[in-house]
């Protein structure tokens, strides 16, 4: 859909049969990790006093990315069979949309990919993910496919933008207007939430 609600394109997506896995034999760990919003205010909060500017990004289609550990076999899908091997299944190697594990297959594919580019993971909320260069932080705060992060020197903002975007597929939304129920304004004297 376009901005006026209007659909531009239809999409279809490949869906695995997830209710039909039995915990313990095809996942274990299922959820990704999520932020409490005290800890999203927090992040707000700390940006606002240390005067830096706070962006949204949008992964597209992250739970893809996760790689699935346990053996998940999938029927062929209607429309794409192969007639002449109607009983044939497919390993999953990577998560699909419907599989118990993918929230967490991604979130630990995206936590690696910052633990292996410098950052260090929060010790106490590990969705919050912290990167010092020489005088500058940068934040990074992970809510399952959605990315805010603030940097205390803006020309550094691409140096992290790119890299990430060449990696997954993701869309720079820009400033952080609203997230999660919170709409957000910044401004010169501060960040304001309502």
């Amino acid at each position: 859909k376009d901005k006026r609600g209007i659909v531009v394109r239809n999409k279809a997506r490949l869906v695995a049969q997830g209710h039909t896995q039995e915990e313990g034999i095809y996942y274990e760990k299922v959820f990704a990790l999520v932020p409490r919003i005290e800890a999203i205010r927090l992040f707000l909060a700390y940006a606002s006093f240390m005067g830096f500017m706070v962006y949204q990004m949008d992964v597209k289609s992250a739970f893809l990315y996760g790689t699935i550990e346990k053996e998940v076999y999938v029927c062929q899908p209607p429309g794409f069979e192969d007639l002449d091997r109607p009983d044939k299944v497919y390993k999953v190697v990577k998560a699909l949309y419907g599989l118990h594990q993918a929230p967490r297959a991604w979130y630990e594919t995206l936590a690696n990919y910052l633990l292996e580019n410098s950052f260090q993971r929060g010790k106490i909320d590990q969705t919050l993910f912290i990167k010092r260069e020489k005088e500058d932080i940068l934040l990074v705060q992970v809510y399952v496919d959605d990315i805010i992060f603030g940097i205390t020197n803006k020309d550094l903002c691409k140096s992290f933008e790119k890299p990430i975007k060449d990696k997954f597929q993701m869309s720079l939304i820009g400033e952080l207007t609203f997230f999660l129920g919170l709409q957000v304004k910044q401004k010169k004297d501060g960040i304001f939430i309502s």
